[in-house]
């Protein structure tokens, strides 16, 4: 005798799918069924016979349960904080963290039924977990991509575990057995999420790492072009030994968290590239910011035409740069690319029959065939000292990484007027403005009008990227008023940014807008006759010396930028 079939009373998602004519009524009793005798959820037994595309059945359970439903193949899983779940959770539950927010986790499912799955994640990480649908079939699929990403190592990092029983810690007894107990946690995921965190850097193009512990959450943030992005929120209580980790490389003293520290690390990322890092702590009320400042050399050797100088200011360049004496200027705000710029001129210069020094706080970038100092104040090895030895080493080129002082201006000034090319940087908001600098420090004005030959001002602007920029129309009114002149108008083809998976915000790289400013023989004579800056200005501007503004609107003409970025960084 045949045993009688369970009537049912469909509800919920069962109902919402037989209305929806993905399921007929006998297959939706017939799945439930056997959910039942299989202590299955209806969700999971319904994906498990095929009777409805995936997909279909994720965008209805969406819409029955409320929960947003997220295209997980268009995420970076790269940046997915699979390390806040245990590996036997996620396969358990066919779960993936996605991204967290503060207390918040937020947990890729394919089944919206199972609470169980978020009761434990919950328990596991002390975290509030919010879910998000997402397809069963990629959900499979990304997990196993984020495994991947995840379980990267890199073995070729300089130092990698030196130090790790070697530290010499030198502090008081409860400082030692801290320092002691941050060593030994220092497990394989946190030298892993460290050194992941090196690479992504270096693959994003980014110029700074910002590792920041507040009173809840630990912060990451690259500088990208930049401007800062938020990249990932480990676990506030790893803050301690990520930076541990940070100082073990960069060898400082990891006992030490009162005050701030200074360092350098290196990875070696093939035979002939290495990247240098600056590390720099600093005590805060929650813990140890750690910045991390990456410094390529390849960066150095892109070619004076890629630098963004306009034609006939790379010639002025080129022309100052080629003379055996005076003093060639860079000014511009920190991360302006002041650095890059004066290194593309001393690689050219930097010839066998060149005797190369510069004296930098910190040397930034290894150069072979340049005699490189960093500074050290505690031993008096200071801008000035450095120069007056340099001196007596017989150079032809001097660069100085920045003038302070009166008496590194003048030790400067003295050398490009004995026979020696001098290269400098100050910290000035243009180039007419420096001349003004100088006179203020105080500088003799017929030595500046003698040795200084060009003065560079500058600003880095983001590229346009070339996928995805748009075509703009922008009001005449509002052109005139950026600076634009009205024979300009006519033919002004001008893009705004957009945004795709190439780029970041619609921009790709940065290009530099230069103010380039030859001192002539009439602003020499001006400037001995105690000009002042508006004199220098008017002067320029008869020279037909574009200033910043005009330079970044030629970038703006060209495609290159936006005008919205022009106004960003030249807005003075």
């Amino acid at each position: 005798m045949a045993t009688p079939t369970t009537a049912f009373q469909l509800s919920g998602l069962a109902l919402r799918l037989v209305r929806a004519s993905l399921l007929t009524r006998d297959n939706a009793e017939d799945i439930q069924q056997k959910a039942i005798q299989k202590s299955r959820s209806f969700f999971t037994q319904v994906a498990h016979s095929k009777k409805i595309p995936s997909q279909q059945l994720s965008r209805a359970a969406s819409e029955e349960f409320g929960l947003p439903l997220l295209d997980i193949n268009a995420l970076d899983l790269e940046q997915a904080p699979v390390d806040l779940v245990a590996e036997k959770l996620i396969e358990k539950h066919n779960v993936l963290p996605l991204f967290r927010r503060g207390t918040k986790l937020f947990l890729a499912i394919a089944d919206p039924t199972d609470r169980r799955a978020l009761e434990d994640v919950k328990f596991h990480t002390g975290l509030g977990v919010e879910p998000i649908l997402v397809d069963q079939d990629n959900l499979a699929l990304a997990i196993e991509k984020a495994r991947e990403a995840n379980d990267t190592t890199y073995s070729d990092l300089v130092g990698d575990d030196e130090g790790l029983e070697d530290i010499d810690i030198s502090s008081d007894e409860e400082e030692a057995k801290s320092a002691e107990a941050i060593v030994e946690q220092i497990d394989t995921p946190i030298v892993r999420f460290v050194n992941k965190m090196l690479l992504d850097a270096i693959k994003k193009s980014a110029s700074d790492i910002h590792i920041e512990p507040y009173e809840k959450k630990l912060r990451v943030r690259f500088r990208v072009d930049g401007v800062l992005h938020e990249l990932a929120s480990p676990p506030i209580n790893l803050s301690a030994r990520i930076a541990a980790r940070v100082k073990i490389l960069s060898k400082l003293d990891i006992a030490e968290r009162r005050v701030p520290q200074d360092g350098r690390m290196k990875l070696r990322l093939s035979r002939n590239r290495t990247i240098d890092f600056r590390v720099s702590t600093l005590p805060t009320l929650y813990g140890e910011k750690v910045v991390i400042r990456l410094l390529d050399a390849s960066g150095t050797q892109l070619g004076l035409e890629n630098l963004g100088f306009e034609s006939y200011q790379q010639e002025q360049y080129l022309e100052a740069i080629k003379r055996p004496y005076g003093m060639i200027l860079v000014t511009g705000p920190t991360g302006s690319g002041k650095t890059v710029t004066l290194y593309t001129a001393l690689g050219m210069l930097n010839q066998p029959e060149r005797n190369i020094c510069t004296v930098e706080d910190p040397v930034e970038i290894n150069v072979a065939g340049i005699n490189q100092v960093n500074i050290n104040e505690r031993a008096n090895l200071t801008f000035s000292s450095a120069l007056r030895s340099f001196l007596r080493q017989d150079p032809d080129v001097i660069m100085v990484g920045e003038i302070r002082d009166l008496e590194t201006a003048d030790i400067a000034v003295k050398a490009s007027q004995t026979g020696h090319l001098v290269l400098s940087t100050l910290h000035t908001n243009d180039a007419p403005s420096t001349l003004t600098r100088l006179l203020n420090m105080g500088v003799e004005p017929f030595n500046i009008a003698s040795a200084v030959h060009l003065i560079i001002a500058q600003r880095l602007v983001r590229r346009l990227c070339d996928n995805c920029k748009e075509n703009v129309e922008i009001p005449e009114k509002a052109l005139l008023a950026a600076g634009f002149q009205e024979d300009e108008l006519d033919d002004l083809q001008m893009y705004e940014s957009v945004g795709c998976d190439a780029c970041t915000d619609g921009y790709k790289g940065r290009v530099a807008v230069f103010q380039v400013m030859p001192v002539s023989e009439q602003m020499g004579n001006i400037i001995m006759e105690g000009c002042t800056q508006q004199d220098i200005e008017n002067l320029a501007k008869m020279e037909e010396v574009l200033d910043l503004r005009r330079a970044g609107l030629a970038k703006v003409g060209q495609g290159v930028t936006s005008l919205a970025e022009v106004e960003r960084v030249t807005n003075l």
